[in-house]
């Protein structure tokens, strides 16, 4: 196998989580000749740097991300910054020349993400997007009965992204409610992946008009040191400066409608993201929280209604996982298949992996939402040039 350099920005969960599918690559795709080398991981907290040395096992550990960038031992970055920094640190990164995993949203806004496009057309190095939620194989199976034309012509989308990871109002003021650093709520951090799910399904999506609330309007403001969501938080009060929840209308090309909402502060939902195709001869509907069925129902099968699909080998990459169906996958297997996707990319020199032209495209939609909001008006959703992958066909690897 030959050896790929690895450089990590941020060492947080998601960090941690794109080193731990590095390193499973040759495990799953063998066939893909990598070998991961985790090379240099950076942190502005020293705890972090001493983590990605002892547990994840990365040879050195730097406070500032230009080094990683710097290193030639590096070939192919991972950005797991928060959102304020994936803007600069992309660029950088395409100036650099190193291909360049970065997680969604891109940026805080769709300026953000079409700063980070267009310096990779320039520097033309490939990229990656943390779309995980693709590359589920009942995603795959599903994508493949809409696209096959079995469930006739696509009429309805339906998409459903509840999570309650912000449901406590003493939970504190991170940087995830605050505008300067996170830009939208929910928009972009939780409905980012379910437009994405829908365009990948169905088709570009054209127009949309949106509403939004913000449900906890102030939260305790944290102390200094490292805070996450489920840190102790004392002292003033601060305002929430993005939307809890968003709902959103849709048109798409080819004539399809659809909704889709999202709250980070729904009590009961952990994370019950759904999408749901409906056609004139058949509809599919998915649910996260079972990552491993997919409900199907198809004229002309002897039972009306839904069946339950358990994938199994054959559907996506779930033959790499495990041996047959009612085995589970889980969440990092997806990630798993996102790195493979990354580094076969890189090793071909074609785009194979979700681009950032994928992740402009889900940010153009959030934009034209953003933008019904100020006036209640329907908005066209800008297009996007340069290798979207949504629309081709699933990749072989």
């Amino acid at each position: 196998m030959d050896t790929i350099g690895v450089g990590l920005v941020s060492v947080g969960w998601m960090g941690r989580l794109h080193s731990r599918a590095y390193r499973a690559l040759p495990d799953h795709f063998p066939e893909l000749g990598a070998q991961p080398r985790l090379v240099v991981a950076a942190d502005p907290i020293p705890e972090a740097r001493a983590q990605a040395v002892d547990r994840l096992g990365y040879e050195r550990a730097v406070a500032d991300w230009h080094e990683v960038l710097a290193d030639p031992a590096v070939d192919v970055v991972s950005i797991c910054s928060p959102n304020f920094l994936h803007r600069e640190m992309a660029v950088a990164a395409a100036q650099a020349g190193k291909p360049f995993w970065i997680e969604k949203p891109m940026g805080r806004s769709a300026e953000d993400s079409r700063g980070i496009h267009e310096a990779v057309q320039r520097s033309g190095v490939i990229t990656s997007v943390g779309f995980n939620y693709r590359h589920a194989p009942a995603i795959e199976r599903a994508r493949e009965l809409v696209r096959s034309g079995r469930l006739g012509r696509v009429t309805t989308v339906r998409g459903s992204f509840l999570a309650d990871y912000s449901a406590d109002p003493a939970a504190p003021l991170t940087w995830r409610f605050e505008r300067d650093r996170a830009g939208s709520g929910v928009l972009g951090d939780l409905l980012s992946h379910g437009l994405d799910l829908a365009q990948y399904l169905v088709g570009r999506i054209a127009s949309v008009t949106a509403l939004a609330d913000t449900v906890v309007t102030e939260r305790p403001v944290p102390g200094s040191g490292i805070v996450d969501r489920s840190a102790a938080a004392t002292g003033a009060l601060g305002a929430v400066e993005n939307e809890d929840y968003a709902a959103l209308l849709l048109r798409f090309d080819g004539g399809a409608v659809g909704t889709m909402d999202s709250s980070r502060v729904m009590h009961g939902p952990h994370a019950e993201y759904t999408i749901e195709v409906y056609g004139t001869r058949g509809s599919v509907r998915w649910d996260f929280q079972r990552m491993n069925e997919l409900q199907v129902a198809l004229d002309g099968h002897e039972a009306s209604g839904y069946t339950t699909h358990h994938v199994g080998p054959g559907d996506g990459e779930f033959g790499r996982f495990q041996p047959g169906a009612g085995t589970a996958m889980g969440y990092d297997d997806l990630k798993t298949i996102e790195a493979a996707q990354f580094v076969a990319s890189v090793r071909r020199g074609e785009q194979l992996a979700p681009s950032v032209a994928d992740g402009l495209s889900a940010a153009s939609v959030v934009e034209a939402a953003e933008a019904s909001l100020a006036d209640g008006a329907w908005h066209d959703v800008a297009r996007v040039d340069g290798p979207l992958t949504a629309d081709a066909a699933t990749p072989v690897l």
